[in-house]
């Protein structure tokens, strides 16, 4: 995996933001009223290795190599704040051989976002599942990048949004316990969870084809729009960005009103 990207600002390559040939027709790159808050499942790394005939290892590369692009599409429409769902708790029971070289490209990625001095990043999950050196990488990124001046990015790594669930009940029980004045709300429990002080996502997007949740922040996106792209991620593009900005803009969110 390359440090840079060629469409990062620093990169000495040529800007490569174009989408392939594949007729799908590309909308206005402009958005007047951009969602605050986008949530990516990038789901289709493995299915697009195989369908080229390349090894997993590959698929996941290519995978790392298009969020480090999307994150500067996402900058570019004026989206404040991404969630990038990279490794699920149920993802950890892959083969010792496919999961290490995953962590290790997951850990290259949070290297070179957190080394452009830009990003503020944060880690979603439990990093005691994951190996020290990921968890480390990861705490590191997000104590580094903590002042930094760019948009917020989220790593959910090792994550489950039940777990979040279960991690922020057992908190909420234990404040309760503590403090006969705690008082257990909506809002109160929001804080507990993982993403405490961050907006819920307003539009979550899954690349892949495939039209479920999977336990992705099923607290925050109860009231998310869903956009669910066939494409598989390592293909996904900034035409197809464009297409679940121009859904997310013709929805009217009325919250139950």
């Amino acid at each position: 995996m390359s440090l840079l990207p060629r469409d990062h600002p620093h990169s000495t390559g040529p800007t490569d933001l174009s989408d392939p040939p594949d007729g799908r027709e590309a909308l206005p790159r402009t958005v007047d009223d951009p969602p605050r808050h986008v949530a990516f499942i990038v789901d289709g790394n493995r299915r697009w290795a195989r369908a080229h005939g390349h090894p997993i290892e590959l698929g996941h590369r290519k995978g790392a190599d298009n969020v480090r692009r999307a994150v500067h599409w996402c900058e570019a429409v004026g989206i404040e704040t991404t969630t990038w769902w990279l490794l699920s708790t149920d993802n950890l029971n892959r083969t010792s051989v496919e999961l290490h070289k995953l962590l290790d490209i997951i850990s290259e990625l949070t290297h070179h976002l957190a080394a452009t001095g830009h990003w503020r990043m944060r880690h979603l999950g439990d990093p005691r599942l994951l190996p020290p050196s990921l968890a480390t990488a990861l705490s590191e990124a997000e104590t580094s990048t903590r002042h930094n001046q760019g948009p917020q990015i989220n790593f959910a790594v090792g994550y489950s949004g039940r777990e979040d669930i279960l991690a922020a009940a057992r908190r909420i029980a234990h404040q309760a316990v503590e403090s006969t004045a705690f008082s257990v709300s909506e809002r109160s429990f929001a804080q507990a969870l993982s993403t405490s002080g961050l907006p819920d996502p307003d539009l979550v997007i899954r690349s892949s084809g495939e039209q479920r949740l999977s336990g992705f922040m099923l607290w925050q996106a109860a009231l998310s729009e869903l956009y669910f792209c066939p494409v598989l991620w390592p293909d996904f593009t900034r035409s197809d960005l464009d297409r679940a900005l121009a859904f997310y803009a013709n929805r009217q969110r009325r919250f139950g009103r």
